[in-house]
């Protein structure tokens, strides 16, 4: 027994070590555990990382939303990287195409179309997929291409039919090529496909070219409400503006506008909105600020020209004259890269430069693609360059609300209006005009100056009925064409 115990004392201080440390132990978690206690709490050390960059572009591009710049730089980046190491793979050839896509639109940068182009026709030759078929009708409807956009549009809902993001790329196609019942149909299988905030924003699209604009503007607050990235929120705050801006409404056009850039400073479009309403608030310095950022950064020939026409109504002609001079750049380098500005053109030439030259420009436009706002500006050409019988055709095709030139537009009814005047119809032209400055009474500096010369003009001119309504087939108004 002795021997025993004068083995068992290094067990024994083993077990007493064991146990002052356990104590130790314990005590120190309790003194941790009210130290913790009284620290403030900090709920982010919980939260999930945030995606990364490359991450949110591409669920963005995969949802056919707008994606912040610098997002979408690192996933073209990361896919450019990825396929030189596995070129075979034609999902990630897909998602690049889709992300060039969107650079290009977002930047008006049209070198990226080409781009585009190849890498969704690559991902097509290695496996063809909706998703690519989708994404060309994407890179179409961006170029202005819609006959195009509707055949790859058309392709990609037969592969795969419930794929929700084909459908925008119809409504689009089938809107810029005159054909709203189409658009309507693909618009009912959006919504029984799709929900959230690209759906409604597409649904609001369709609502004010349907002359619905509180419906319109209703579906962009639940959208702009719902949108959980900046670049999404911002591009639903900027078409909120736009329709405020349509219906006159200064204030809250500046206030959506102005929103938009806060959420997203890469919101040229909402930019170019502020410098479209601060010039008809009189505050000129501010609305040419506004339009140089938004041509820095976005150089669209549309931007140019509404900043050469402020420049001309301020008397500033050679200022005018190097923005017409940018615009006609943009346009051409646009169709370098396979993209149509020949509207925009057309709708310049008009009023600045040869207006015959603008007729024969947008009657190729027409017969590509006859949408109203194709319709309206080859009307107004016509009227420019002295063919006003025909003019009349075009003009109330845009406004015809009957085969869907319903939306409500200033500029449509003043164009309709003149055109009316010229022809002698004075009671029909007193009502459009009136009813353009009635729906925006700042929708251009010259057209709203004229149309109230105009007006003065006319004056009390007796209403002796209904014109030619507008609903009338364009060919029964249209005279033997102008040349």
């Amino acid at each position: 027994m002795e021997n025993q115990a004068t083995q068992n004392p290094p067990q024994e201080r083993r077990v007493r070590l064991y146990g002052r440390l356990v104590t130790a132990a314990v005590a120190g978690c309790a003194a941790l555990g009210t130290v913790l206690m009284l620290l403030p709490s900090d709920r982010t050390a919980t939260r999930a990382p945030a995606p990364a960059p490359g991450a949110q572009a591409l669920t963005a591009v995969a949802a056919g939303v707008p994606a912040a710049l610098p997002d979408l730089a690192v996933l073209i980046g990361e896919r450019e990287s990825h396929l030189r190491r596995h070129p075979q793979d034609a999902e990630s050839w897909a998602v690049l195409g889709t992300a060039y896509v969107e650079q290009g639109r977002r930047t008006a940068d049209t070198a990226f179309y080409p781009r585009a182009d190849t890498a969704l026709r690559t991902s097509l030759k290695v496996r063809g997929s909706a998703q690519a078929l989708g994404s060309l009708a994407a890179l179409a409807n961006a170029r202005r291409d819609f006959r195009a956009a509707r055949a790859w549009g058309e392709a990609a809902r037969k592969l795969e039919p419930r794929r929700w993001t084909t459908y925008p790329q119809l409504i689009d196609a089938y809107t810029g090529l005159g054909d709203y019942k189409a658009a309507d149909r693909a618009l009912e299988k959006l919504t029984e496909l799709g929900s959230g905030p690209a759906v409604m924003a597409r649904t609001a699209a369709v609502y004010r070219d349907r002359g619905r604009r509180e419906d319109a503007a209703a579906q962009l607050a639940d959208a702009a409400a719902r949108a959980q990235a900046p670049a999404e929120r911002a591009a639903c705050l900027e078409r909120a503006g736009e329709l405020a801006w349509e219906r006159g409404d200064l204030e809250d056009a500046l206030r959506h506008f102005q929103e938009a850039v806060r959420v997203d400073p890469d919101q040229r479009a909402a930019q170019a909105g502020q410098g479209r309403v601060l010039a008809a608030l009189g505050r000129t310095t501010e609305a040419l600020n506004a339009y140089r950022m938004a041509l820095a950064k976005q150089p669209l020939p549309q931007y140019a020209l509404e900043l050469g026409e402020l420049y001309e109504s301020l008397g500033l002609g050679q200022a005018a004259r190097v923005q017409y001079d940018l615009l006609r750049d943009r346009v051409r380098a646009a169709a370098r890269s396979g993209a149509d500005e020949e509207l925009v053109l057309g709708r310049f030439e008009a009023d600045h430069g040869d207006p015959v030259a603008a007729v024969r420009r947008l009657r190729a436009e027409w017969r590509r693609q006859p949408g109203i706002e194709v319709a309206d500006a080859l009307g107004w050409a016509l009227h420019r360059a002295g063919g006003d019988g025909e003019a009349l055709g075009y003009a109330r095709i845009a406004t015809d609300r009957v085969h869907g030139g319903r939306v409500r537009s200033a500029p449509y009814a003043y164009h309709l209006g003149m055109i009316e005047k010229e022809l002698e119809q004075y009671a029909p032209a007193r009502r459009h005009l009136q009813e353009a400055l009635r729906i925006n009474p700042y929708f251009s500096p010259s057209g709203v100056r004229a149309a109230r010369e105009a007006l003065a003009v006319l004056g009390d001119v007796p209403d002796t009925g209904l014109p030619v309504t507008d609903a009338m087939d364009a060919k029964a108004v249209t005279p033997r064409p102008y040349r």
